[in-house]
């Protein structure tokens, strides 16, 4: 028996168990205030869902329920007669209040993207793993504490996004998604992390990211179809050579605040690597095959204890961003005046007393920050950095400025507070005047 759907065009038929349950829902968003009393869930196209643009919407194919949308409507349950939408494959539930959901979920056997972000589950069902068509779940910041035992049946799914529960295990046999493709399980309470972990071998994004991981296993080498690797805020006191087998990685890897001291040379192998975040270690020195990073553009290092670099660092080749802040940096090596990408320089609050002259060659910088080191002069060489926008000198020890200064084009501000600087050059005001901040 089908009714028409009291909708938009009044078009569409639907199987009375679905339209009583679109009913129900309908009530729901009515009394919790994101629908009127005469309003009813509007139909809108089935990709318009996929892409998120609706935060209430359903979509029908067939004269059936094939996508539904409720977001943020603080929803707190769903109808027990929810498992009557047979063909939804899209499903959309974030943002609401949900604690937990029926087991008949597992009756939704054509769905292929759940999402359940933000809300307060604190299980799934065990009957999550009858939902084989399943290629999505997304299921970040809730309350999970434990996954359930079926979740291994998924063998179709290629993204499991878990970020920001409480868990404090992942199942042991998780190397039967063999799918996966992204996987993330950051801000979590993971202290290890499984054996079959690694047999994901067509993973391309790992997230385990904010846990408590003391250790990582040689075996991340058998990943290597991965282009983004996020290691950041655990406890690693140092990294197997194996990352160096991750020739793929050419995304993003991340590995700051731990507590590594040294970094394996075999990430010189990550050639293609595009960023590398070290920052919030205690790294004293960098290993010269960084240097093999010729794709890199954007290295932060800041938060370290390193007293140099290596002169290696001149073969980054396409580097645009370095971030070297908070260090114990006393010199730095000519060849970084080789980085003729580079377009952000940040050396603040390190011991540098002069910088080589080879930096004039950065002739793309735009920005450059050397507040709180020791300097007492700057090279002549800085009036070729014609497209500096900003320089910062800060807390310094100069007593005299560079006349070249004033031939850089396109300054649009020049801070040098806590200087001391004896005589004032006439040719500041001149850099005003033409629309440049200083500040003195």
């Amino acid at each position: 028996m089908s009714e028409a759907v009291p909708n938009i065009q009044n078009s569409v038929a639907l199987p009375l168990a679905e339209l009583n349950t679109l009913r129900v829902i309908e009530q729901l968003l009515q009394a919790n205030g994101f629908l009127s009393e005469s309003e009813t869930i509007p139909i809108v196209p089935k990709a318009s869902l996929e892409h998120r643009e609706y935060s209430i919407g359903v979509s029908v194919k067939n004269n059936t329920v094939v996508a539904l949308a409720v977001r943020f409507c603080e929803l707190t349950s769903l109808p027990a007669t929810f498992d009557q939408f047979t063909h939804l494959q899209h499903l959309d539930l974030t943002g609401n209040r949900l604690t937990a959901l029926p087991e008949a979920f597992g009756n939704l056997r054509s769905l292929k993207h759940l999402f359940l972000d933000g809300n307060q589950l604190t299980a799934l069902p065990e009957t999550l793993g009858n939902l084989h068509a399943l290629e999505e779940l997304h299921v970040d910041s809730n309350y999970l504490a434990s996954l359930p035992e079926t979740l291994p049946s998924l063998t179709n799914l290629t993204i499991l996004n878990l970020y920001n529960n409480r868990l404090t295990s992942i199942p042991d046999n998780l190397s039967q998604l063999s799918c996966l493709k992204e996987v993330s399980v950051g801000h979590n309470r993971l202290t290890s992390l499984p054996k079959s972990l690694w047999q994901l071998t067509a993973l391309e994004v790992l997230n385990v990211a904010e846990n408590r991981l003391s250790t990582l296993s040689a075996h991340i080498g058998n990943l290597t179809h991965l282009h983004t690797l996020d290691l950041g805020h655990n406890k690693l006191t140092s990294l197997p050579e194996a990352l160096g087998m991750l020739h793929n990685l050419t995304h993003f890897l991340y590995l700051s605040n731990n507590h590594l001291t040294s970094l394996p040379a075999s990430l010189g192998n990550l050639s293609n690597l595009r960023y590398l975040n070290i920052t919030d270690n205690s790294l004293t020195t960098l290993p010269d095959s960084l240097g093999n990073l010729t794709h890199l553009q954007e290295l932060r290092a800041y938060n370290n204890q390193m007293m140099s670099l290596p002169e290696s660092f001149g073969k980054l080749s396409n580097l645009q961003e370095l971030h070297l802040m908070n260090n114990r940096l006393v010199t730095l090596p000519s060849s970084l005046g080789n980085l003729a990408q580079l377009k952000e320089l940040h050396l603040m609050n390190n011991q540098l007393a002069s910088l080589p002259v080879s930096l004039g060659k950065l002739t793309r910088m735009a920005r450059f920050d050397l507040r709180n080191n020791r300097l007492t002069t700057l090279p002549e060489s800085f009036g070729t950095l014609s497209q500096l926008t900003h320089l910062d000198l800060r807390g310094n020890r100069l007593t005299s400025l560079p006349t070249c200064l004033r031939e850089l084009p396109h300054l649009e501000k020049l801070d040098l507070r806590w200087n001391k600087i004896a005589a004032i050059p006439s040719w500041l005001q001149r850099l005003e005047e033409r629309g440049c901040t200083v500040y003195l």
